[in-house]
């Protein structure tokens, strides 16, 4: 198995973008999945590398990558260390970060030509990952599949009017990383950035739009997202395949750091991706 780390791209907002990838050799192009992490989270968070080495020997690339603004550093991976860029983390942000990963996997000599196959280029996203999936998938026509798990349907949903007002005379809103006890901020260009980009970064007309297979996986006891929000976008969109998780939480049981074990549910999401994938 070939596992490439910590590879360093430029994007168009200071910071870098880090990934990694991950397949089997072999003399056949090979679909490309690029997985997207949520909030509060990372590249090399929990199971995510058990997860590159799961799809590499079911047949994919398998590509995970921070987002640039997610408070990471390259040299701190797994901490974070820089609340500055998490604080001023947007959702065109990600956006954009997604959009110059694709970039790269169809230029990069990192990966041989003869074993990534850029014609088929599949998108995977956790929680807010899974929303800025939805987004690139409705405009980036190079994507041809798409999987969401725990994926949120509405990045405004938990801004109620009194946390908009307050947060805004504020212009911060600190959250509690429940794992590290930090207090993390966001500053209130994330709602201006929203705002100002309401019709891009329109996840319900996203949804509405998406015409490519799409697998919706989420747990029915998830506690940050409830399932309903999938169960809402397959209203939104009867031609995408939903399969809920009996029991699942947002994590589907996985934790960080890894313990080695994968959960059965996280074994059962990353099973009906894969198979998903190969249809």
């Amino acid at each position: 198995m070939q596992i490439k780390r910590d590879i360093k791209i430029e994007c168009n907002h200071q910071k870098p973008i880090i990934l990694d990838v991950f397949y089997t050799s072999s003399n056949n192009p090979k679909p490309v999945i690029v997985f997207s992490h949520g909030f509060k989270s990372f590249k090399d968070w929990g199971p995510y590398n058990e997860a590159g080495r799961y799809f590499a020997r079911n047949g994919f690339i398998f590509i995970k990558f921070g987002f640039s603004h997610n408070g990471t550093t390259p040299e701190h991976p797994c901490d974070f260390v820089d609340l500055e860029a998490f604080g001023n983390n947007n959702f065109t942000i990600e956006l954009d970060d997604l959009g110059t990963v694709i970039d790269w996997i169809v230029n990069t000599k990192e990966i041989p030509a003869h074993e990534k196959n850029t014609k088929e280029i599949y998108l995977a996203g956790h929680s807010r990952g899974g929303g800025i999936s939805i987004l690139k998938a409705s405009e980036d026509s190079r994507v041809n599949k798409l999987a969401t798990w725990a994926a949120v349907n509405d990045f405004a949903k938990g801004w109620p009017e009194p946390l908009l007002k307050t947060w805004k005379e504020k212009g911060v809103w600190e959250v509690e990383n429940k794992r590290t006890h930090q207090l993390m901020p966001l500053h209130y260009q994330i709602v201006e950035n929203y705002f100002e980009n309401k019709a891009r970064l329109n996840i319900p007309e996203a949804v509405k739009k998406i015409n490519i297979p799409w697998l919706i996986l989420h747990g029915t006891d998830d506690e940050t997202v409830p399932f309903n929000q999938a169960v809402e976008m397959k209203q939104w969109n009867p031609k995408a395949k939903l399969d809920l998780i009996p029991g699942g939480t947002h994590t589907f049981g996985g934790k960080h750091p890894f313990d080695g074990t994968l959960s059965f549910d996280l074994e059962t999401v990353f099973r009906l991706t894969a198979e998903f994938f190969k249809k």
